[in-house]
Order: C-alpha cells, then structure tokens, then sequence
C-alpha cells in the first residue's frame, strides 16, 4: 500500500534540521517528469483506466482486503520501504487515516479522468520525493527508487492473483496479462519508466520469486504490522464511544487476521523471516477467503469500497444523514457493552472526552473538553505513534492537510515550509537533551504555550489554502473540504440554509487553531482532522 505521506527522518535528526538530508527552509525535491512511458502491452491504454479495467473488478471486491493486508506486509518487507514506514508512516497511529488516503489515491489513479490521474500522479511524486533517509543499519532508502516503487506495485499485482487463486476461482491468462498491463500503466503515469517492472509475466513471476528469495527481510515494520497493529489497533470515528465492544471484536479478530496474513505469505519468506507454522492456519487462511468472496453475492451498493470507507468514517458529530440513526445504533451497543462488561474480563478503555452541547461559537466549535499535556502530545503532535516530537510527525500534519485540499504547488509547499519553520521553533525551545527529537516529558515540562510566531504562520497559511477564492473568508464549501463536515452538528432545514450563508473569518479560524495547537483544548473541527485514527 503506498504511502501518501512526505516526511523523513534521518539517523540523526539533527542533520534535517541543517538540511544535510534536505534543506527545510527551501522547496521541496523536484517533482519527476510527469511523461508516462509507453504502454508495456499491446492491450489499448483506453481500457487500461476506467470502469472497465479489471482494477475496478477487485477494488469492490470485499476479498480485496484481505489481499491488500497482505500486499502491505510484502511491502513493509523490503528493506528500504521497512525502513521508510517505520521511519515516517502514520500507519500505526492513524491507520484508518492512511487506509481512506491509500484508497481515494488507488480511485483516482486508475478512475476515467486523465487529468485527474495526471494531478494524482504529479502530488504522489511530490509527496514521495520528500521521503528519504537512512535506516537503523545506516542504508539509504529513497521513495523515488524506481526499484522500489515497481515492487510496491508487484506486490497489488500479485496478492490480487493470489486472492483468486486462494478464493478457488484462479484469473486465465488473458485476465491476468489485461491486469498486469493496469499496473505497468500505472507505474508508467508516475512516470517511471519501462523495465523496472519485467515486460511479460513470464518474467514478472522469476522477478517476484528473485525479490522475495533474496531480498526481503524480516524487518521492524513487518513485525509491528503482524504482532502490534493488529493488537493496538484504534477503533474507526463510527465506533468511537464503544471501547468496550471494539476491545472485544479486536481480541477475536486480530490474531484470526495476524494468522491468516502470515499463512498466505509465500512459504520461502516464512522461513526465512521464522514467521510461525500454526497448525490449521493453511486451512483457516483458504477459508476465510473461501468465506469473505461470499460477500460478491451481496447488493453491489453494499460492496463499494468508498461507501464503506466512508461509513468507518463517519463521526458521531456529523451532519451526514447517516449519523443520526448511526448514532442511536451506537447507544443501543453502548448498553450492550455495559453488559458485556459484567460478565467478561476485558479491561476497561477509555476514548477521547465527549463533547457537550454546542457553545454559541458560530460555526467554529462545541464545548471543547480540556485534556493532559501527555494526552495531547500522544493524540495530536506524535502522528508516527514512536513516543517521540520530530519532524516527520509535523510533516505528516501537513500531508494530511495537502490530501484533505487537493492542493497544488505553490500552495503545498509554502504549508510544509510552514511546519518546518514550526519544528524548526519547536525543537530550539523543547529539545532539552540536544537529540534531535522531543520526548514527551520534554514537551509536558517544558511548554506552557505552543502559540509561537511559527505556529501562528502555520495558521495562517492553512486558512490562506483552504480559502480559495480568496475573500478573506472560509465557506460552507471550503470548511467542508477541510473538515469534511459542516458548520453545524445537526442539519435542518433551516440550519442548511444558515449553513450555506455561514462564513468563518481568519481571525477566528486562526484564534480556534492556536487555542486548539497550544491550549490542549479538544475541538469538534480539529480533532477528526488531527488527532482521528
């Protein structure tokens, strides 16, 4: 699953901050040719995009889950895309963030649209061009390395096959090649060219054995995604509020997908890398695919990858339609969870405060409940989840900002030079030890305020992209694109019509940003944008 996300953090973080791995201060690395290669197949590229790819088959597929869990763990791996994830992916602090970026990427890339793909092609270069560094063995890796970038996208090709294959239903040898064409046109768009991925699929499958006899490895990444994610993993915004039911459901359901992951690996890694033989997994593997293709046979607008995404997605203080009767669905599981808290022996959790009724805020906010310093620093400035401040923490911010507003250059870059003049500020005033990086006790006993003049910036740099026309004022529609919600809570009809006359100076956005960056304050708004799994 490619990344979405820009940061990097070298060996030494210090050497960032002094541009040794990339001055901070200046733009970005440049943005590859755009020029896509020619097309590695005599199939038309007019079908090699669009709802008629074979792409599209899979991507509605509910087996395709399953295929793209196991793709994420041949990524990770790799050696240089181990080390990049473990360095700066927000994969395990905010991994429903990365799986709905990782998704709208995929639709995009390979949607009808060619300008849409172009633009989607153009901000991956860029986002990827800021990731480089070394890992914990003082290797380079560089998310630009073609190599690299052609095995990401072998192992979508090949864990897709092998979901069919695992599923009893194995694709013919013309499916396999139209898809095998998508995915070579896919790496031709982002601009890499011919021979990084072999020209026919008889040497595609000597490619793939090659790399995973001699050069995966079992690296960090791998082990948190098996053995950490999978027993950590955040609930989604639809089942916050239910930590007793998600606790459950995840303690069932994490070792079952840990162990059906590793079973379909391909068994010369499974030795190398020592990943356990549980016996039965071969046969709980095949059946869970076997079981979860059954889904196909459900109502195509049941299967359609964005509106489930979208559902995972939805908070409970949205006014999307759906989150009423969501809403009192997650009541009814509340009093279930109590219950269920009675009678069995997991341990309490608790989830982030709940909100009270809505202050006379204008659009801005409802009651905003106050939080410890240790809160914050782990639910809002530490993106990587690694325990530590630096900057691929507030690089990934502002990725999640960029993707949110589709923005373009100019407008990218001045929002990550933004952030890197606040790190920049941050580390001087918080970096007690001299070690590049702010720890939490650092940041908890060292900072009364965050409200520097570099995060006043970052402020004012965020409304000036989210205001796109420019009137000094954010509307319905520019806060949507940012908050991906309204101004208000609960939608009548005449709130819908106060809604579309509402606006939100820059004043007051400023003033809501900094209470909530420096004040440890929560925010309806700004929450779901930054602190959200």
């Amino acid at each position: 699953m490619t990344d979405t996300g820009p940061g990097s953090r070298p060996k030494d973080a210090r050497t960032e901050a002094t541009g040794h791995h990339g001055d901070l201060s200046g733009p970005p690395p440049q943005t590859p040719p755009e020029t896509p290669s020619e097309t590695p197949s005599e199939t038309q590229p007019g079908s090699l995009f669009g709802p008629d790819a074979q792409f599209h088959r899979f991507f509605n597929d509910p087996r395709w889950a399953l295929a793209v869990l196991r793709a994420t763990v041949l990524e990770a791996a790799h050696p240089q895309i181990g080390a990049a994830l473990i360095d700066n992916s927000t994969f395990v602090a905010h991994p429903w963030r990365r799986l709905r970026n990782t998704l709208v990427s995929l639709q995009r890339m390979f949607g009808a649209d060619d300008d849409t793909r172009r633009r989607e092609a153009a901000r991956l270069n860029r986002l990827h061009a800021r990731l480089s560094g070394t890992d914990a063995r003082n290797r380079p890796y560089d998310a630009m390395d073609p190599k690299v970038r052609a095995w990401v996208v072998a192992t979508l090709f090949e864990s897709s096959v092998t979901m069919c294959r695992l599923s009893g239903q194995p694709l013919d040898r013309t499916t396999m090649e139209q898809l095998y064409a998508e995915f070579q046109a896919y790496l031709g768009v982002l601009g890499d060219q011919g021979g990084h991925l072999p020209p026919t699929l008889k040497e595609f499958w000597q490619y793939y054995d090659h790399t995973v006899q001699e050069e995966l490895e079992d690296t960090e990444a791998l082990r948190v995604i098996l053995y950490k994610l999978f027993d950590h993993l955040p609930a989604p915004p639809l089942l916050h509020g239910l930590p007793t039911v998600w606790a459950a459901g995840r303690a069932l359901a994490g070792p079952v997908l840990g162990t059906i992951t590793v079973a379909s690996l391909p068994e010369p890694f499974r030795r190398r890398a020592g990943l356990p033989e549980i016996p039965g997994a071969q046969a709980l593997m095949q059946s869970a695919y076997l079981g979860v293709g059954l889904a196909r046979f459900l109502p195509d607008s049941w299967l359609q990858a964005e509106n489930i995404t979208n559902l995972l997605y939805l908070s409970p203080d949205s006014d999307d339609p759906r989150a009423a009767t969501l809403n009192e669905l997650r009541g009814r599981m509340k009093r279930a969870g109590a219950l269920f808290r009675l009678v069995t022996p997991f341990p309490a959790e608790h989830g982030p405060a709940e909100y009270g009724p809505a202050e006379e805020a204008g659009p801005r906010r409802g009651t905003e409940a106050r939080r410890s310093a240790e809160e914050f620093f782990t639910e809002v400035l530490d993106q990587t989840g690694d325990g530590y401040l630096d900057w691929p923490d507030l690089a990934a911010m502002a990725r999640e900002l960029s993707s949110r507003l589709d923005l373009d250059e100019p407008e990218e870059t001045k929002l990550y030079n933004a952030y890197a003049e606040w790190w920049r500020e941050l580390q001087a005033a918080l970096d007690l030890d001299g070690d590049g990086r702010v720890s939490k006790e650092e940041y908890a006993a060292a900072v009364p305020s965050l409200a520097g003049p570099a995060l006043i910036r970052v402020a004012e740099v965020l409304f000036s992209v989210t205001d796109t026309d420019g009137n000094q004022r954010i509307d319905a529609d520019e806060y949507r694109a940012l908050f991906r919600t309204g101004f208000r809570r609960t939608m009548t009809d005449a709130d819908a019509a106060a809604d579309a006359a509402a606006t939100y100076s820059r004043s007051a956005f400023v003033k809501d940003f900094l209470s909530f960056m420096a004040g440890r304050r929560r925010s309806t708004a700004f929450d779901p944008l930054l602190a959200e799994a």
